[in-house]
């Protein structure tokens, strides 16, 4: 009698899963990984990462350098350091710094809002990266390696913690623009991967592609999986593990629970019309507010990118550039810091702001800035990190880390720490060798911890 492999008969199956559409998409992304137990107790449950892809400049947002006014157009010996493109001399920020909050911490006129929460802001001013270009830098701030093919922070948190969530990924994606793998599972099992939403939508139906069946009730849908749940022990007794097949029996697992959950969820027009106010009314904002609302739910990890493309790529008229964008990251962003923090929820999730890299101090086209990995900016909020702290600082000019230098690696490893996971022992075997988000590297920056 002819027996039709597993894998041929789930394919059949097409036409009668009306979830199988959200079921491939889960089976190359986040599936629901029971929660584990950390390392240690954690600081934090929940991570949400804002992502600024481009590179901003830290010298006209978080870093000001009035030596850069002393000495516009100069070009100082620091300046030869290499970039990707020919560039003049210094440039000068147009815009007004001042200090806020309890420690004093210089805030642009750029960030109004920012600048009010600016108390639970921990600003480093000293993280530097060793590459240029866009996508290997991209890759080695979301991996720790610039090769394209290593799993990211977001499927190693899952990998390590899990997800509190059976009804929804670990992992969730918020990008009005599909591009790349940055949420990519590499080595580690499938499950982990991130999974994508299209936050250009704030219709659920709209953003999660055939959440719903249509042909089939619930019952009917239980129907299925119980019969291919069966095939699969069956499958495995007389053939052994298949991992195709076991990702894409558990995707489809999740993509059913996932319908009775997470159109409720996503469903940002359901919150108050004051809230939604003070977060505003553009993808990034809707993304922000999604981000609470999910944590809240217990997903694990949340990475919300800001536009699509690389919007904070200023080769040119950075400042004209800089006026249009900084309004609606800052609103949505400060926005996100108080609603964690108003609902108690600011403690236990780690929020981190910043790029690839930040942008040279001296000119690029005559009005833009290039890239710069040698000393930027970024920031983190909540889950046990320090608030109102400046730590580190680049050059007289802003052009490379000087103190209190922070890799990528201290900083995926002062991320895990705060997770409760040890970033040396967090590892998989692979190839013959144990890795790790930080491979050899990385240190835990305890002096910006609470």
């Amino acid at each position: 009698m002819y027996r039709q492999s597993r894998r041929a008969f789930l394919e059949s199956l097409t036409g009668g899963f009306g979830t199988l559409g959200l079921a491939g998409m889960l089976a190359e992304s986040g599936l629901a990984a029971p929660a584990r137990a950390p390392h240690f107790p954690a600081k934090a449950k929940n991570v949400i990462v804002l992502f600024m892809t481009g590179g901003p400049s830290h010298l006209d947002m978080f870093d000001p350098k009035p030596m850069l006014l002393k000495h516009a157009g100069e070009r100082p010996q620091v300046a030869n350091l290499r970039t990707e493109r020919p560039t003049a001399g210094l440039l000068p920020s147009p815009f007004a710094f001042k200090k806020y909050g309890q420690g004093g911490t210089d805030v642009s006129e750029l960030l109004p809002k920012l600048s009010e929460v600016v108390d639970e802001l921990c600003v480093m001013r000293s993280v530097y990266t060793f590459n240029p270009t866009h996508t290997p830098a991209r890759n080695l701030i979301h991996s720790g390696t610039i090769q394209a093919t290593r799993p990211s922070m977001g499927a190693w948190l899952s990998y390590g913690l899990g997800t509190e969530n059976q009804n929804l990924p670990g992992f969730v994606v918020l990008s009005p623009g599909l591009f790349g793998s940055l949420w990519r599972s590499g080595f580690l099992p499938a499950e982990h991967q991130g999974t994508l939403f299209n936050s250009a939508e704030t219709d659920p139906q709209k953003m999660i592609r055939y959440v719903q069946n249509p042909q089939l009730d619930r019952d009917a849908q239980r129907t299925q999986l119980d019969l291919m749940r069966d095939l699969n022990k069956e499958h495995l007794a007389e053939a052994g593990s298949d991992p195709f097949l076991e990702g894409r029996i558990q995707a489809m697992e999740t993509a059913f629970r996932m319908q009775f959950e997470a159109l409720d969820v996503f469903d940002v027009r359901k919150e108050p019309a004051a809230v939604r106010e003070e977060y505003g009314t553009t993808s990034y904002a809707n993304s922000c507010l999604l981000a609470r609302r999910l944590v809240e739910k217990g997903v694990r990890t949340v990475h919300v990118y800001y536009g699509q493309g690389q919007p904070w790529d200023d080769h040119k008229e950075i400042n004209d550039n800089l006026r249009k964008r900084c309004p609606d990251m800052d609103q949505a962003s400060a926005a996100l810091i108080r609603d964690l923090k108003r609902r108690g929820l600011l403690d236990q999730t780690l929020v981190v702001w910043g790029g690839e890299f930040g942008r040279t101090p001296v000119s690029e086209a005559g009005d833009g800035r290039d890239h710069n990995p040698y000393g930027f900016t970024m920031w983190m909020a909540g889950g046990g990190v320090r608030g109102g702290l400046v730590y580190g600082a680049t050059d007289d000019f802003g052009f490379q880390a000087v103190d209190k230098r922070m890799s990528i690696h201290d900083l995926h490893a002062t991320i895990l720490n705060q997770m409760g996971l040890d970033h040396e022992k967090l590892t998989y075997r692979y190839a013959g060798r144990d890795f790790r988000l930080t491979d050899v590297h990385g240190q835990v920056m305890r002096d910006l911890l609470v």
